[in-house]
């Protein structure tokens, strides 16, 4: 049996997870990872149809980022369906992902996302 951690989805989860106060909600039928009630990140498996076969993770970030991630390393990045137009970044989570470039992406995503007082606790 594989352990959670050395799954893709196990290292997101404790990436995300670390996190003050994130936690995971099942929706459309993935993991996401929210603070409070809004999400940061989602999960999508490798059987998912929006994925292309693969597993990747939605993040959301600004339109520069994504611009960016795009145009550096389209093999590991793509723009999502339905949440690209709005400035998220796909990253697959197959082929050796970068985890700690990953893990800064989701951070800047918590971020965006979390209220002051929970950004506060975060450690630099």
């Amino acid at each position: 049996m594989v352990k959670e951690a050395a799954t893709p989805l196990g290292k997101l989860r404790k990436v995300c997870l670390a996190f003050p106060e994130a936690h995971e909600v099942e929706a459309w039928g993935e993991p996401t990872f929210r603070v409070k009630n809004k999400i940061f990140a989602m999960y999508g498996s490798d059987s998912s149809s929006h994925h292309s076969g693969r597993p990747g993770v939605w993040i959301k970030s600004k339109h520069t980022v994504q611009e960016i991630l795009l145009q550096s390393s389209p093999a590991r990045y793509f723009k999502p369906p339905y949440v690209g137009p709005g400035g998220w970044t796909g990253a697959y989570l197959d082929k050796k992902p970068n985890w700690e470039e990953l893990a800064e992406l989701l951070e800047d995503a918590y971020r965006q996302t979390a209220p002051k007082k929970l950004i506060a606790k975060l450690t630099d």
